[in-house]
């Protein structure tokens, strides 16, 4: 399909496409790079007819399909609406991966192999709300090829995937690659296909320049931007070290004794032990589905069965009389789940107040003090214009750094990052991932942490927790070092 842009412009949430002149020709697949802003997800609006535009935009004839992680919100919220727990005798956990991808097809056939194909044939019968970000992933890529397009566009697609199903999904698309025309978004280096070597570099949403591989290799964004980061990051950790407060427990500051979660059909993982003392950080290792999310969970509080286990937190042992807010006002969270929650529309700068308080959404009047801080977060994260914009205004990349910025404020005993990045452009990343190694490396928080690239890894975190499958009780277990 042959698709031309000439003098357009189109306005996102708060960032704006701006297009002089850039034809993609038949069968031509193009790699996109983003020094900021969501601009994978808006060339996808923008492609699929849900973006108005000024300018000119001709498509051959075909069909597009886009994968973004605003697509993937879109219908995690779409699940959420019809939620019918309250009138069944059982929890709705969502529609079945097998119908979310049959309705987009109504081929049995088709769908049957895009689950095989896509390693979802275990999670067919499971509810779409009860899967990890990873597995989320997979699920929106086989209904956007259930659509059978003619084009594809992919934002981040291995965004949240552990490195088994990252390198399953490289070569998946790289044999995908032969048969149907793609544009990809990426925002890490190591993320760029193999078989791409066309390149559009955006700069603040505007087409700066189009090249090939061998160009893209040798361009100066990369260092410009690590250069920016370090500067943002620096002066991130200043603002952290001014409003710096100590909170002094006895330890463990957590620990979990023959850990288990289980439910009617299933063991996610059982037999776990593991303690953090004082000037503690871990990362938490894993492929996607095996429970690192569930466990983090138990430590905030917000899973179920964090009653039903032998835990201490905070020096306590859990269900001795604490209330949930003493437990979280000592903790800070950021996690996809989290996100999601985040429904609620209020401001960018009630966004992160709501951190000193542990609210989704603020429902008590701050302090001077908390708003000058706050205010000092979006000047640090160059959003101090949107201190007075609605939350579900901004784009999926703003709304992330905000909850970092959230989790943060507060300087809480523990951090626990669940995929932080996810969402994040190559700037934002570098930025975050900068001040969580100082953060680290100063002990002004205890950080829990996953992520799956190896890049990602803080010099910091020398404790690691893996959770490794067994076989013969068909759940995961734990494998713990600690230094």
């Amino acid at each position: 399909m042959e698709i031309s842009f000439a003098h357009l412009s189109a306005h996102g949430a708060t960032s704006i496409l701006d297009i002089e002149n850039w034809i993609i020709e038949d069968q031509q697949p193009w790699a996109i790079f983003s020094t900021e802003g969501d601009i994978g997800s808006l060339l996808g609006e923008l492609l699929c007819d849900e973006l108005a535009y000024e300018g000119s935009l001709e498509k051959g004839v075909g069909k597009i399909a886009q994968v973004s992680l605003v697509e993937q919100q879109r219908l995690l919220e779409e699940e959420l609406a019809k939620n019918d727990t309250d009138f069944l005798d059982r929890i709705d956990n969502g529609s079945t991966i097998y119908a979310l991808i049959y309705q987009q097809c109504e081929d049995e056939s088709l769908t049957q192999r895009l689950i095989n194909e896509l390693d979802l044939v275990h999670l067919q019968e499971s509810g779409f709300r009860v899967l990890s970000t990873g597995e989320t992933r997979r699920v929106m890529l086989a209904r956007a090829l259930a659509s059978q397009p003619d084009f594809l566009v992919l934002d981040n697609p291995f965004t949240g995937l552990d490195v088994v199903h990252r390198q399953s999904l490289s070569d998946y698309l790289t044999a995908l690659s032969l048969s149907m025309q793609m544009l990809v978004t990426f925002s890490r280096e190591e993320d760029m296909p193999e078989w791409i070597d066309h390149i559009a570099l955006f700069n603040h949403g505007k087409l700066d320049s189009l090249m090939d591989k061998t160009t893209w290799d040798s361009h100066p964004v990369i260092t410009q931007i690590k250069a920016q980061s370090k500067v943002q990051s620096e002066q991130m950790m200043a603002l952290i070290r001014r409003h710096q407060h100590s909170s002094s427990f006895e330890n463990p500051i957590f620990a979990l004794n023959d850990g288990e979660v289980a439910y009617t059909d299933k063991t996610i993982f059982t037999g776990v032990n593991w303690r953090i003392d004082k000037g503690q950080h871990w990362q938490v290792k894993g492929p996607n589905g095996c429970g690192k999310s569930t466990l983090l969970g138990l430590i905030f509080g917000d899973h179920p069965q964090c009653y039903s286990n032998d835990i201490q937190i905070f020096g306590k042992q859990r269900g001795s009389g604490e209330t949930i807010w003493e437990i979280k006002k000592h903790i800070g969270m950021v996690s996809s789940a989290l996100h999601l929650q985040y429904r609620v529309n209020c401001s960018a700068l009630e966004v992160i107040v709501s951190g000193f308080y542990d609210s989704i959404g603020l429902y008590t009047k701050p302090s001077r003090k908390e708003q000058e801080v706050a205010r000092e977060w979006l000047d640090i994260l160059h959003m101090a214009e949107y201190a007075k914009t609605p939350f579900r205004q901004l784009e999926y990349g703003q709304q992330r750094l905000l909850l970092i910025a959230r989790a943060i404020v507060k300087q809480p005993t523990l951090l626990i990052l669940d995929e932080p990045y996810q969402g994040l452009d190559y700037l934002g990343r570098r930025l975050i991932r900068n001040a969580l190694e100082l953060v680290a490396r100063e002990n002004l928080s205890q950080l829990l942490y996953v992520s799956h690239y190896q890049s990602d890894s803080l010099d910091s975190i020398r404790n690691t927790l893996t959770f490794v499958f067994d076989e013969q009780a068909n759940c995961y277990r734990v494998e713990t070092q600690a230094l």
